[in-house]
């Protein structure tokens, strides 16, 4: 019976996957930990430079709101001013910047930013305080400016997006494009499909520490590697087999529009991911080269598409089903046309606006209070309402955005260990009950799965310190618990079953859970944010 109870216990979804690998799906380790989920909604600011305000002379003479003139004031102060102004108008394009050193609009606020480096310290002071302290805080704000945007385009995180952006491309020159440009049909496409799952997977654990521009940049490049797995999945997709010309007389022209379509695709793989000729895309640089691959790939697209939808196929609903296949797959391709413009679009890449995104928090949030409510007053009553959470997070549509999923699954995990920890508190019940019941008929007693059960009831009050943990990996309680977490599981193997089979089973179990406690314990604590 005992063993029935643990079997029932542990065959819940809790397991935490491998410790030190939390993406049961995808088995490479990472060598950042990305946010504890308890803290989805906290970021820490950003590691490089800040550009500072643009209202430094507010405090200055003849300086009114900034940039105001006064009459009779002094030459330099008045050419400071404008100065100022102008560095004003750069501002926010340098805080949106979020691309890479060898960008075109890098090179071009780099230049403009010099140029009135340059022009500030031209500025005459004639030894006088007052004006030497204005140029200093003109060129304090132009220098900020060029710190932060050196800081971005070189901050390692925006190397690492920039490093998994190249992985990917790489794989599709050598899977899709390269095969295409030389008539030849791409190969593996199984297989570069599961490689480009890893890189988005790891794309987005990149660490951006809060940072607009790092999170822009992070989702420009993650969604066109998700954009290149639809479009590829659905050339994979099971269809109905190109017809016989003779079938229809409407036939010959749709099986012409499939080959088309086969070319659209690879087309459409290299313009998302910046593999055409021209090799000039990065951020937020759009090369005129891509430009008229977009607009030409359209044109081809959206006539293809007016041209199926002229033909009459009313009198074969097998022909009719097959031109509405081709036509679906015109408009999925043609989705995708737009990709540009969601890297500018901040309710996109700030997932703090998603409405996936929402529900996992709302849903994370009632957990939460679920879990207090079970360390304080007990475990009746709330099994129901979570495995109705539970549903709610299975139908949160994760949008094939890896962060989205990856916050759904840490969500689950959280969920599952409060579940977990409700079973077993009443399995320990039950098995005080069942020893009660022994002591009294006087039965044999069995050490060794009494030793099990021992250690289960310490792990239970562990995980429930675990469960109110609220820390970091570097606090001494993290630590502590780490250690006695680790004990107990020295004290599983210590444990001889003696040939018995129903201790071998539970301690098997006991050993199990342990090791799911650790598991969500470094998950809580681990720096991944979404």
């Amino acid at each position: 019976m005992a063993v029935r109870w643990l079997c029932s216990l542990f065959g819940k979804p809790f397991d935490g996957a491998k410790r030190g690998n939390m993406d049961h799906e995808h088995q490479h380790q990472q060598q950042h930990h990305p946010g504890r989920p308890h803290s989805f909604p906290q970021q820490t600011p950003p590691t490089q430079p800040q550009p500072r305000p643009f209202s430094y002379f507010t405090s200055f003479p003849g300086f009114p709101g900034g940039v105001g003139l006064s009459p009779g004031q002094h030459p330099s102060l008045a050419r400071l001013a404008e100065l100022q102004a102008e560095v004003a108008t750069f501002g926010p394009a340098v805080c949106s910047f979020s691309g890479l050193t060898s960008d075109r609009q890098y090179k071009r606020l780099e230049r403009e930013l010099s140029r009135l480096q340059v022009e500030v310290d031209q500025v005459e002071t004639e030894g006088r305080a007052e004006l030497q302290a204005a140029r200093k805080r003109v060129a304090g704000e132009v220098e900020g400016l060029l710190r932060y945007l050196e800081g971005n385009a070189n901050h390692p995180s925006r190397l690492a997006v920039e490093a998994l952006a190249q992985e990917a491309r790489g794989l599709l020159l050598t899977g899709i494009v390269e095969p295409h440009r030389q008539g030849l049909p791409p190969g593996g496409t199984e297989e570069l499909l599961q490689a480009l799952q890893d890189v988005a997977m790891r794309l987005a654990q990149v660490k951006t520490g809060g940072s607009v521009p790092l999170r822009k940049a992070r989702y420009r490049a993650l969604t066109r590697v998700c954009a290149v797995q639809e479009v590829l999945e659905g050339s994979t997709q099971v269809r109905t087999l190109p017809l016989s010309n003779e079938t229809h007389e409407a036939v010959q022209a749709i099986n012409i529009a499939m080959e088309t379509l086969s070319g659209a695709r690879c087309q459409l793989v290299a313009l998302l991911m910046g593999l055409n000729d021209s090799q000039g895309t990065h951020g937020n640089t759009q090369t005129h080269a891509q430009t008229q691959t977009h607009t030409h790939l359209a044109r081809d697209l959206t006539h293809l598409q007016l041209s199926l939808d002229a033909l009459d196929v009313s009198t074969d609903a097998a022909v009719r089903n097959y031109r509405k296949q081709v036509v679906e797959e015109i408009n999925a391709l043609l989705k995708h046309l737009d990709m540009e413009e969601e890297g500018d679009n901040t309710h996109r890449y700030d997932l703090t606006h998603n409405d996936s995104i929402r529900e996992i928090e709302a849903i994370r949030g009632r957990v939460s209070e679920l879990r207090w409510e079970v360390l304080r007053q007990g475990i009746a009553g709330q099994g129901a309402e979570l495995q109705s959470l539970l549903t709610r997070l299975d139908q949160v549509d994760t949008g094939r955005n890896p962060c989205i999923r990856e916050a759904r699954r840490r969500s689950v995990l959280e969920l599952q260990a409060v579940v977990t920890f409700i079973d077993l508190q009443g399995a320990l019940w039950q098995w005080m009950q069942q020893q009660q019941q022994q002591q009294r008929e006087q039965t044999p007693q069995r050490p060794p799965l009494e030793a099990v059960w021992r250690v289960l009831a310490s792990l239970a009050e562990l995980q429930a310190q675990v469960l109110g943990f609220d820390g970091k990996r570097s606090d001494k309680s993290y630590m502590v618990l780490e250690e006695l977490l680790t004990k107990r599981l020295l004290d599983l193997d210590a444990v001889d079953p003696q040939g018995d089979a129903e201790t071998k089973a539970a301690r098997k179990q006991a050993v199990k859970y342990a090791q799911n406690i650790l598991n969500y314990l470094d998950m809580k604590t681990d720096e991944w944010e979404y």
